[in-house]
């Protein structure tokens, strides 16, 4: 038997999108008040918070609170994926309100998972709980930035501590735009290359551990 439960609940949004949310709650009671509000890759390519079960459960076996949520338009959540993702930083909001409201949390990590970065980036400076912020798979690069990149500046000019994880063979992001890009970060910005990782590669459930350590590792710097 596994060491966490899982629960299913519907969050609406301001504009009134309803979406599926998911939460990883471990069997035992613990003592922290923080949680994981994870927010998956690019709906119009298929994202949806199935991608980041692995992720939610290994941090429950952990004994970390945490939550996936469908946006707007995938899954079983209402409303219509936007194409920039702008619509979507009100569904991160939503969630992040949901849980503090019912969870007894009042400590947020957010942590995004490629396009799911820049729309989680965006929210930051929204959401007063949270404590930090993490990046699986930032799409810094050039053609990612046509769609993305008005996102940027609120993740860089965040001043609380961030962490960005990115496999060196990352097809829209290279090493060297993720150092450019994290060379005018306000405030602590931490980096962690995966050596031989691809974009896709590293969104799969072969890195599922290694993205729970590491996620681990970074809310321990933060006590």
């Amino acid at each position: 038997m596994s060491n966490y439960t899982v629960e299913s609940t519907k969050v609406e949004t301001s504009d009134g999108a309803k979406l599926h949310t998911r939460l990883f709650k471990p069997r035992e009671e613990t003592r922290n008040n923080l949680v994981v509000v994870l927010v998956h890759p690019y709906s119009i390519l298929g994202g949806c918070q199935g991608l980041l079960k692995g992720i939610a459960a290994g941090l429950a076996e952990k004994g970390y609170k945490a939550v996936t949520f469908d946006m707007r338009g995938a899954g079983k959540s209402t409303g219509r994926a936007s194409l920039t993702g702008f619509a979507e930083i009100k569904d991160v909001i939503a969630v992040c309100k949901w849980a503090c409201e019912n969870l007894s949390v009042d400590r947020i990590l957010l942590v995004g998972s490629s396009a799911g970065a820049p729309i989680a980036g965006s929210a930051v400076d929204q959401i007063e709980q949270v404590v930090g912020y993490v990046s699986l798979g930032y799409p810094f690069g050039m053609f990612a930035s046509i769609l993305f990149g008005r996102h940027h500046k609120a993740i860089l000019q965040f001043p609380k501590p961030k962490l960005f994880v990115m496999g060196t063979r990352d097809g829209f992001t290279s090493v060297k735009q993720l150092t450019n890009k994290l060379s005018s970060a306000a405030g602590r910005a931490d980096t962690h290359l995966i050596e031989g990782a691809s974009h896709f590669q590293m969104e799969g459930p072969d890195y599922d551990a290694q993205m729970v350590n590491l996620i681990l590792e970074f809310i321990a710097s933060l006590q």
